[in-house]
């Protein structure tokens, strides 16, 4: 019985292929985090599987979380090489890694709302991406939302303006972009694998961190972490893809089933996510954390030369521009 808990962070989808290209028995499909509703990643793996078997009869599709398949560059890396998950659900931030570009979509004090988001990714922007990343040897089947805007959650200290951010020990995605960003915010970013947080918080190790609310919930950061500033600095999108080396071994039935089946999983996702996102704080609130609004005007200035920075030496300036012009 899954029970509805949010996750955030990085999902494998292991797709056993047969000698002729058909679909095994079984999907195995393994995520960062623990399986529960809260949890944009579970969320839309769970819909992925419920689709995708009731589309092509006989395939079992198996859920297991918690980064059984390793972290999330793991996780891609083994994909490259035709091991271990041949799909992933991720924060798109760790394909920095692999492509450089898709840095811009995780630059701070980026989007305006979910439409924007969603606007830039199905449109020129996401296609350009998608089309780089499969000479990477991934390809993307859908991109997705994470549930909600990124914030500063502190252990001890309560965050009241950015000056408060000076020097704090934040733990972020371990890619320049994200450590760039929370650096000209204030803070002293701490690149960390997430499933290695809740403990640094507990000793001491981390002042804070920086992740949707959801992500809060989902992990009980609330028990060693008492404060969130509302900084919205950084919207993760997400992505769902495949080792191109199994989807070109599929059919071109199979290929329209996975498809549709992401497609569904990605539209049920985003329309959930600003309700998921309210709900998450409502529970924060009622676990004793403080949320704060904070004036974030120093940090979005900031932001703007950090965006051209980045952007022009991911070689995405001119992914940058369209992303600024699209209402």
């Amino acid at each position: 019985m899954y029970k509805f808990h949010r996750l955030a962070a990085a999902a494998g989808l292991s797709l056993a292929m047969s000698a002729a290209g058909a679909f095994a028995k079984d999907i195995t499909v393994s995520y960062s985090h623990q399986a529960n509703f809260d949890s944009e990643i579970h969320t839309a793996a769970w819909v992925f599987q419920k689709y995708a078997e009731e589309k092509l009869p006989g395939l079992t599709i198996k859920l297991y979380g918690n980064n059984q398949l390793g972290q999330e560059r793991d996780v891609y890396e083994a994909m490259q090489l035709g091991t271990g998950a041949t799909c992933v659900i991720s924060g798109t931030a760790i394909l920095n890694n692999f492509s450089k570009r898709t840095a811009v979509l995780d630059l701070p004090f980026l989007w305006k709302n979910y439409e924007h988001v969603h606007r830039v990714l199905d449109g020129e922007v996401g296609q350009k991406l998608a089309a780089e990343l499969e000479q990477r040897g991934f390809k993307v089947v859908a991109w997705m939302d994470s549930w909600g805007y990124r914030n500063v959650v502190s252990a001890k200290k309560v965050i009241n303006s950015a000056a408060d951010l000076k020097g704090l020990k934040v733990r972020t995605i371990p890619t320049k972009t994200y450590v760039a960003a929370l650096n000209a915010m204030g803070a002293n970013a701490t690149p960390m694998a997430f499933g290695e947080v809740y403990q640094s918080l507990e000793t001491g190790v981390l002042d804070g961190f920086e992740h949707g609310a959801s992500a809060v919930v989902a992990q009980k950061f609330y028990e060693v972490a008492k404060h969130v500033a509302l900084t919205r600095h950084l919207f993760g999108p997400l992505v769902m893809a495949c080792a191109k080396r199994t989807w070109d071994g599929l059919t071109a039935q199979e290929k329209a089933a996975v498809t549709e089946a992401a497609i569904m999983a990605r539209d049920v996702q985003r329309a959930l996510a600003p309700v998921r996102e309210a709900e998450a704080f409502d529970v924060l609130r009622k676990k004793g954390m403080t949320i704060k609004e904070i004036d974030t005007t120093p940090m979005a200035q900031a932001a703007a030369k950090v965006q051209d920075e980045l952007a022009a030496e991911a070689g995405a300036s001119e992914l940058l521009a369209i992303i600024r012009k699209t209402n």
